[in-house]
């Protein structure tokens, strides 16, 4: 078995099919077929089962998906580990992000990076749950990646460096704000307003669950599951919005009022990365976020 063949494997299931994944690697699709099916000779199983004009992968495709990726990321940490010998900085740095710590901190500690390597490429995706970023760092799908939760995280065989805690603010739609001047409400001061929240598991629809649990007598006009969303629905006068401190900066920029909601719950914003076997760029990332906390508060590394 060759790392070809795992990258042509990989590529087949990121792309969602051979016909696609030929064209992102830029090869004819019967030569894919063959690395493919010489794969499967050298595990003695399928990887994929054919329906039709579909491939779907089989249980044994399924486990080798993990192992695959750690195979690729370790033979990217080993070139670049060669590289920086050199004195090269250069490669690629994979992060999954939650929504809100993807606008703060991340923004900013993109920006330090980027300065000190601007040879590396980033790569940022999505995840909506801290589940989906613990599993992609685990997988390897990506190096590091950032969460947001209600408490501390903390995972056996994952690093864990604590980043900040961010406070919850409502984001006031300027046609509807009867708050009384000042910088903070209390969440009975919620009744009668309508709100835009984010899906239910989330720390902010929380809130306002547990509101409406002790008798707030408030309404929720909107659900949005893509927060991108949010910013707009409250500059169109829909509702108001609660969010963590980190979109703040963004609202007041829209020229939108926000207001700390207390009693005050936080999200705590974490960075995670795998315990060992990381790219020279990634242990570079992460000294960019230890200086973060250096600079934004004190903060300590949970055990892996």
């Amino acid at each position: 078995m060759d790392t070809r063949k795992l990258k042509y494997f990989l590529a087949v299931v990121d792309h969602d099919g051979f016909n696609r994944a030929a064209e992102h690697l830029l090869i004819a699709q019967p030569s894919l077929s063959q690395t493919i099916a010489g794969l499967e000779k050298d595990l003695g199983v399928p990887l994929f089962h054919r329906i039709g004009r579909r491939a779907v992968l089989s249980e044994a495709g399924k486990e080798l998906i993990g192992p695959a990726r750690l195979v690729m990321r370790d033979l990217d940490a080993a070139q670049s580990a060669v590289q920086a010998l050199k004195g090269v900085r250069s490669g690629r740095l994979d992060i999954v992000t939650m929504p809100s710590p993807g606008i703060e901190p991340l923004t900013s500690m993109i920006a330090a990076f980027t300065e000190l390597h601007p040879s590396v490429r980033l790569n940022v995706s999505a995840a909506f749950t801290p589940e989906e970023v613990i599993e992609s760092v685990r997988t390897g799908s990506t190096e590091i990646g950032l969460a947001g939760s209600s408490a501390p995280i903390r995972m056996p065989g994952v690093h864990v460096l604590d980043l900040e805690r961010q406070p919850l603010i409502l984001i006031v739609n300027p046609s509807a704000d009867t708050f009384r001047p000042g910088t903070a409400i209390q969440r009975e001061d919620l009744a009668g307003h309508r709100l835009i929240a984010s899906q239910r598991g989330s720390l902010m629809r929380w809130l306002v669950d547990d509101a409406l649990a002790h008798g707030v007598a408030t309404e929720i006009v909107v659900e949005v599951a893509h927060r991108t969303s949010i910013l707009p629905l409250v500059l169109a006068g829909v509702g108001h919005a609660v969010m963590p401190s980190s979109w703040a900066p963004t609202a007041h920029k829209a020229g939108l009022r926000t207001l700390l909601i207390e009693p005050v719950s936080h999200l705590d914003v974490a960075i995670l990365s795998r315990k060992d076997g990381l790219t020279p760029a990634a242990r570079a990332f992460l000294q960019v976020a230890e200086q973060h906390v250096a600079a934004t508060g004190e903060s300590t590394a949970a055990p892996a």
